[in-house]
């Protein structure tokens, strides 16, 4: 009979375990981002300006400083865009957690596959190794997500990081 109690509480100890894993996973870690500002490296300046913008939903977690995902629209057209900032070509969209549902990562790279959406670079090192890109699309909807530069793939793969690249945070 103890046998099968100890079998019960591993088996209930286990559940639980996934239960909250899964949580944490897919829930836990996120917030919701308010008043933050959508930005564009310009061409011009080669420093981030503020664009238009509406409609805005973002997440984040600092649990990693790739989870940021944002939602917006905005009223300007794409070709002013691809005259005015600075194009990030070759990126796919990262996935989001199911529940933002603003943000479907396989639609808007379908979107990117057919040229009617372009990225866009919106900051360089926004954490270490890490660039934030923005997608627009021809009827002016936006993506924002969090992309891996080359110092970041190096950093986080363990290859050396090399002379190019800032130094790694201390902490």
């Amino acid at each position: 009979m103890s046998g099968k109690i100890m079998g019960i509480v591993i088996l209930l100890s286990a559940a639980l375990a996934g239960g909250a894993l899964y949580y944490l996973q897919i829930y836990g870690f996120y917030e919701a981002v308010y008043d933050e500002d959508v930005q564009l490296v310009a061409l011009a300046t080669d420093a981030p300006e503020t664009i238009v913008f509406d409609n805005f939903e973002a997440i984040d977690a600092e649990s990693s400083p790739i989870r940021y995902r944002a939602c917006f629209t905005t009223p300007q057209s794409l070709a002013f865009f691809t005259e005015t900032y600075v194009l990030a070509p070759d990126i796919t969209p990262r996935n989001a957690p199911g529940w933002f549902d603003c943000f479907d990562a396989a639609a808007i790279g379908a979107e990117l596959e057919a040229g009617t959406a372009l990225t866009f670079l919106s900051g360089k090192n926004v954490a270490y190794g890490v660039d934030r890109v923005v997608a627009i699309t021809q009827d002016g909807r936006g993506y924002v997500w969090h992309e891996l530069n080359d110092c970041g793939d190096k950093a986080y793969d363990g290859t050396v990081v090399g002379e190019e690249c800032p130094p790694l945070p201390t902490d």
